[in-house]
């Protein structure tokens, strides 16, 4: 069974928290029948820890776990932090297909965001 896993960097502002706990329950009704599983986690600050996520996931009955980078740069997070904690994490669950996907800011689609974005405010009276 396929699952996501949304990954962002975890906030000591719970809202902040929140707001990606909400885009994971968005992100789960959209792609239901193609992600029967989905979940967020976050690197530092917040809970469930990446690790911990990847166990809910397979709780869950994961056997492929894909895993959402819900940054905007390549920074050390995206380039180092989670690949590291996935590989620790392949090793332990080797039974477990779990790949990374692009980090958000690397999607074709980030320009027709931005410009949407600008539109919106620019257009509100």
């Amino acid at each position: 069974m396929n699952a996501l896993l949304l990954v962002a960097h975890g906030s000591r502002r719970q809202q902040s928290n929140d707001e990606v706990a909400s885009l994971a329950a968005k992100l789960s009704r959209a792609c239901n029948e193609d992600y029967p599983i989905v979940h967020c986690s976050f690197l530092e600050l917040a809970t469930p820890s990446i690790p911990e996520g990847i166990e809910k996931c397979i709780s869950d009955g994961a056997s492929r776990i894909t895993l959402l980078p819900y940054f905007l740069n390549s920074g050390r997070h995206v380039v180092e932090d989670v690949p590291e904690i996935v590989a620790a994490s392949r090793e332990q669950h080797s039974g477990i297909d779990i790949r990374i996907a692009p980090h958000l800011g690397a999607s074709a689609l980030m320009v027709d965001l931005l410009v949407a974005s600008a539109q919106s405010v620019n257009s509100a009276k």
